[in-house]
């Protein structure tokens, strides 16, 4: 049982050690300077079209959920006449 269970620590270390890895670079710096840039568009804006639709999106749903509350409490303190 020992002999299988060294057989595979060997062949589990072996399979990740030799697995390709792929380079990542550290954006770190360039991300910073984007966001803390004085250019006067508000930081959750600065990541580009994405973020632009993201927050339109977003604030078109707030809008409409909204709406629609105000209208089923409407309904439902002003109920149809039978």
């Amino acid at each position: 049982m020992y002999r299988q269970f060294m057989r595979l620590q060997q062949l589990s270390s072996r399979t990740i050690s030799s697995s390709a890895r792929r380079q990542v670079d550290n954006m770190v710096k360039e991300k910073q300077k984007l966001f803390q840039a004085d250019n006067g568009i508000p930081v959750h804006l600065k990541g580009g079209a994405k973020d632009a639709i993201l927050y339109r999106a977003t604030m078109a749903l707030t809008v409409f959920g909204s709406g629609f509350v105000v209208y089923e409490l409407l309904n439902a303190a002003m109920p149809k006449k039978a």
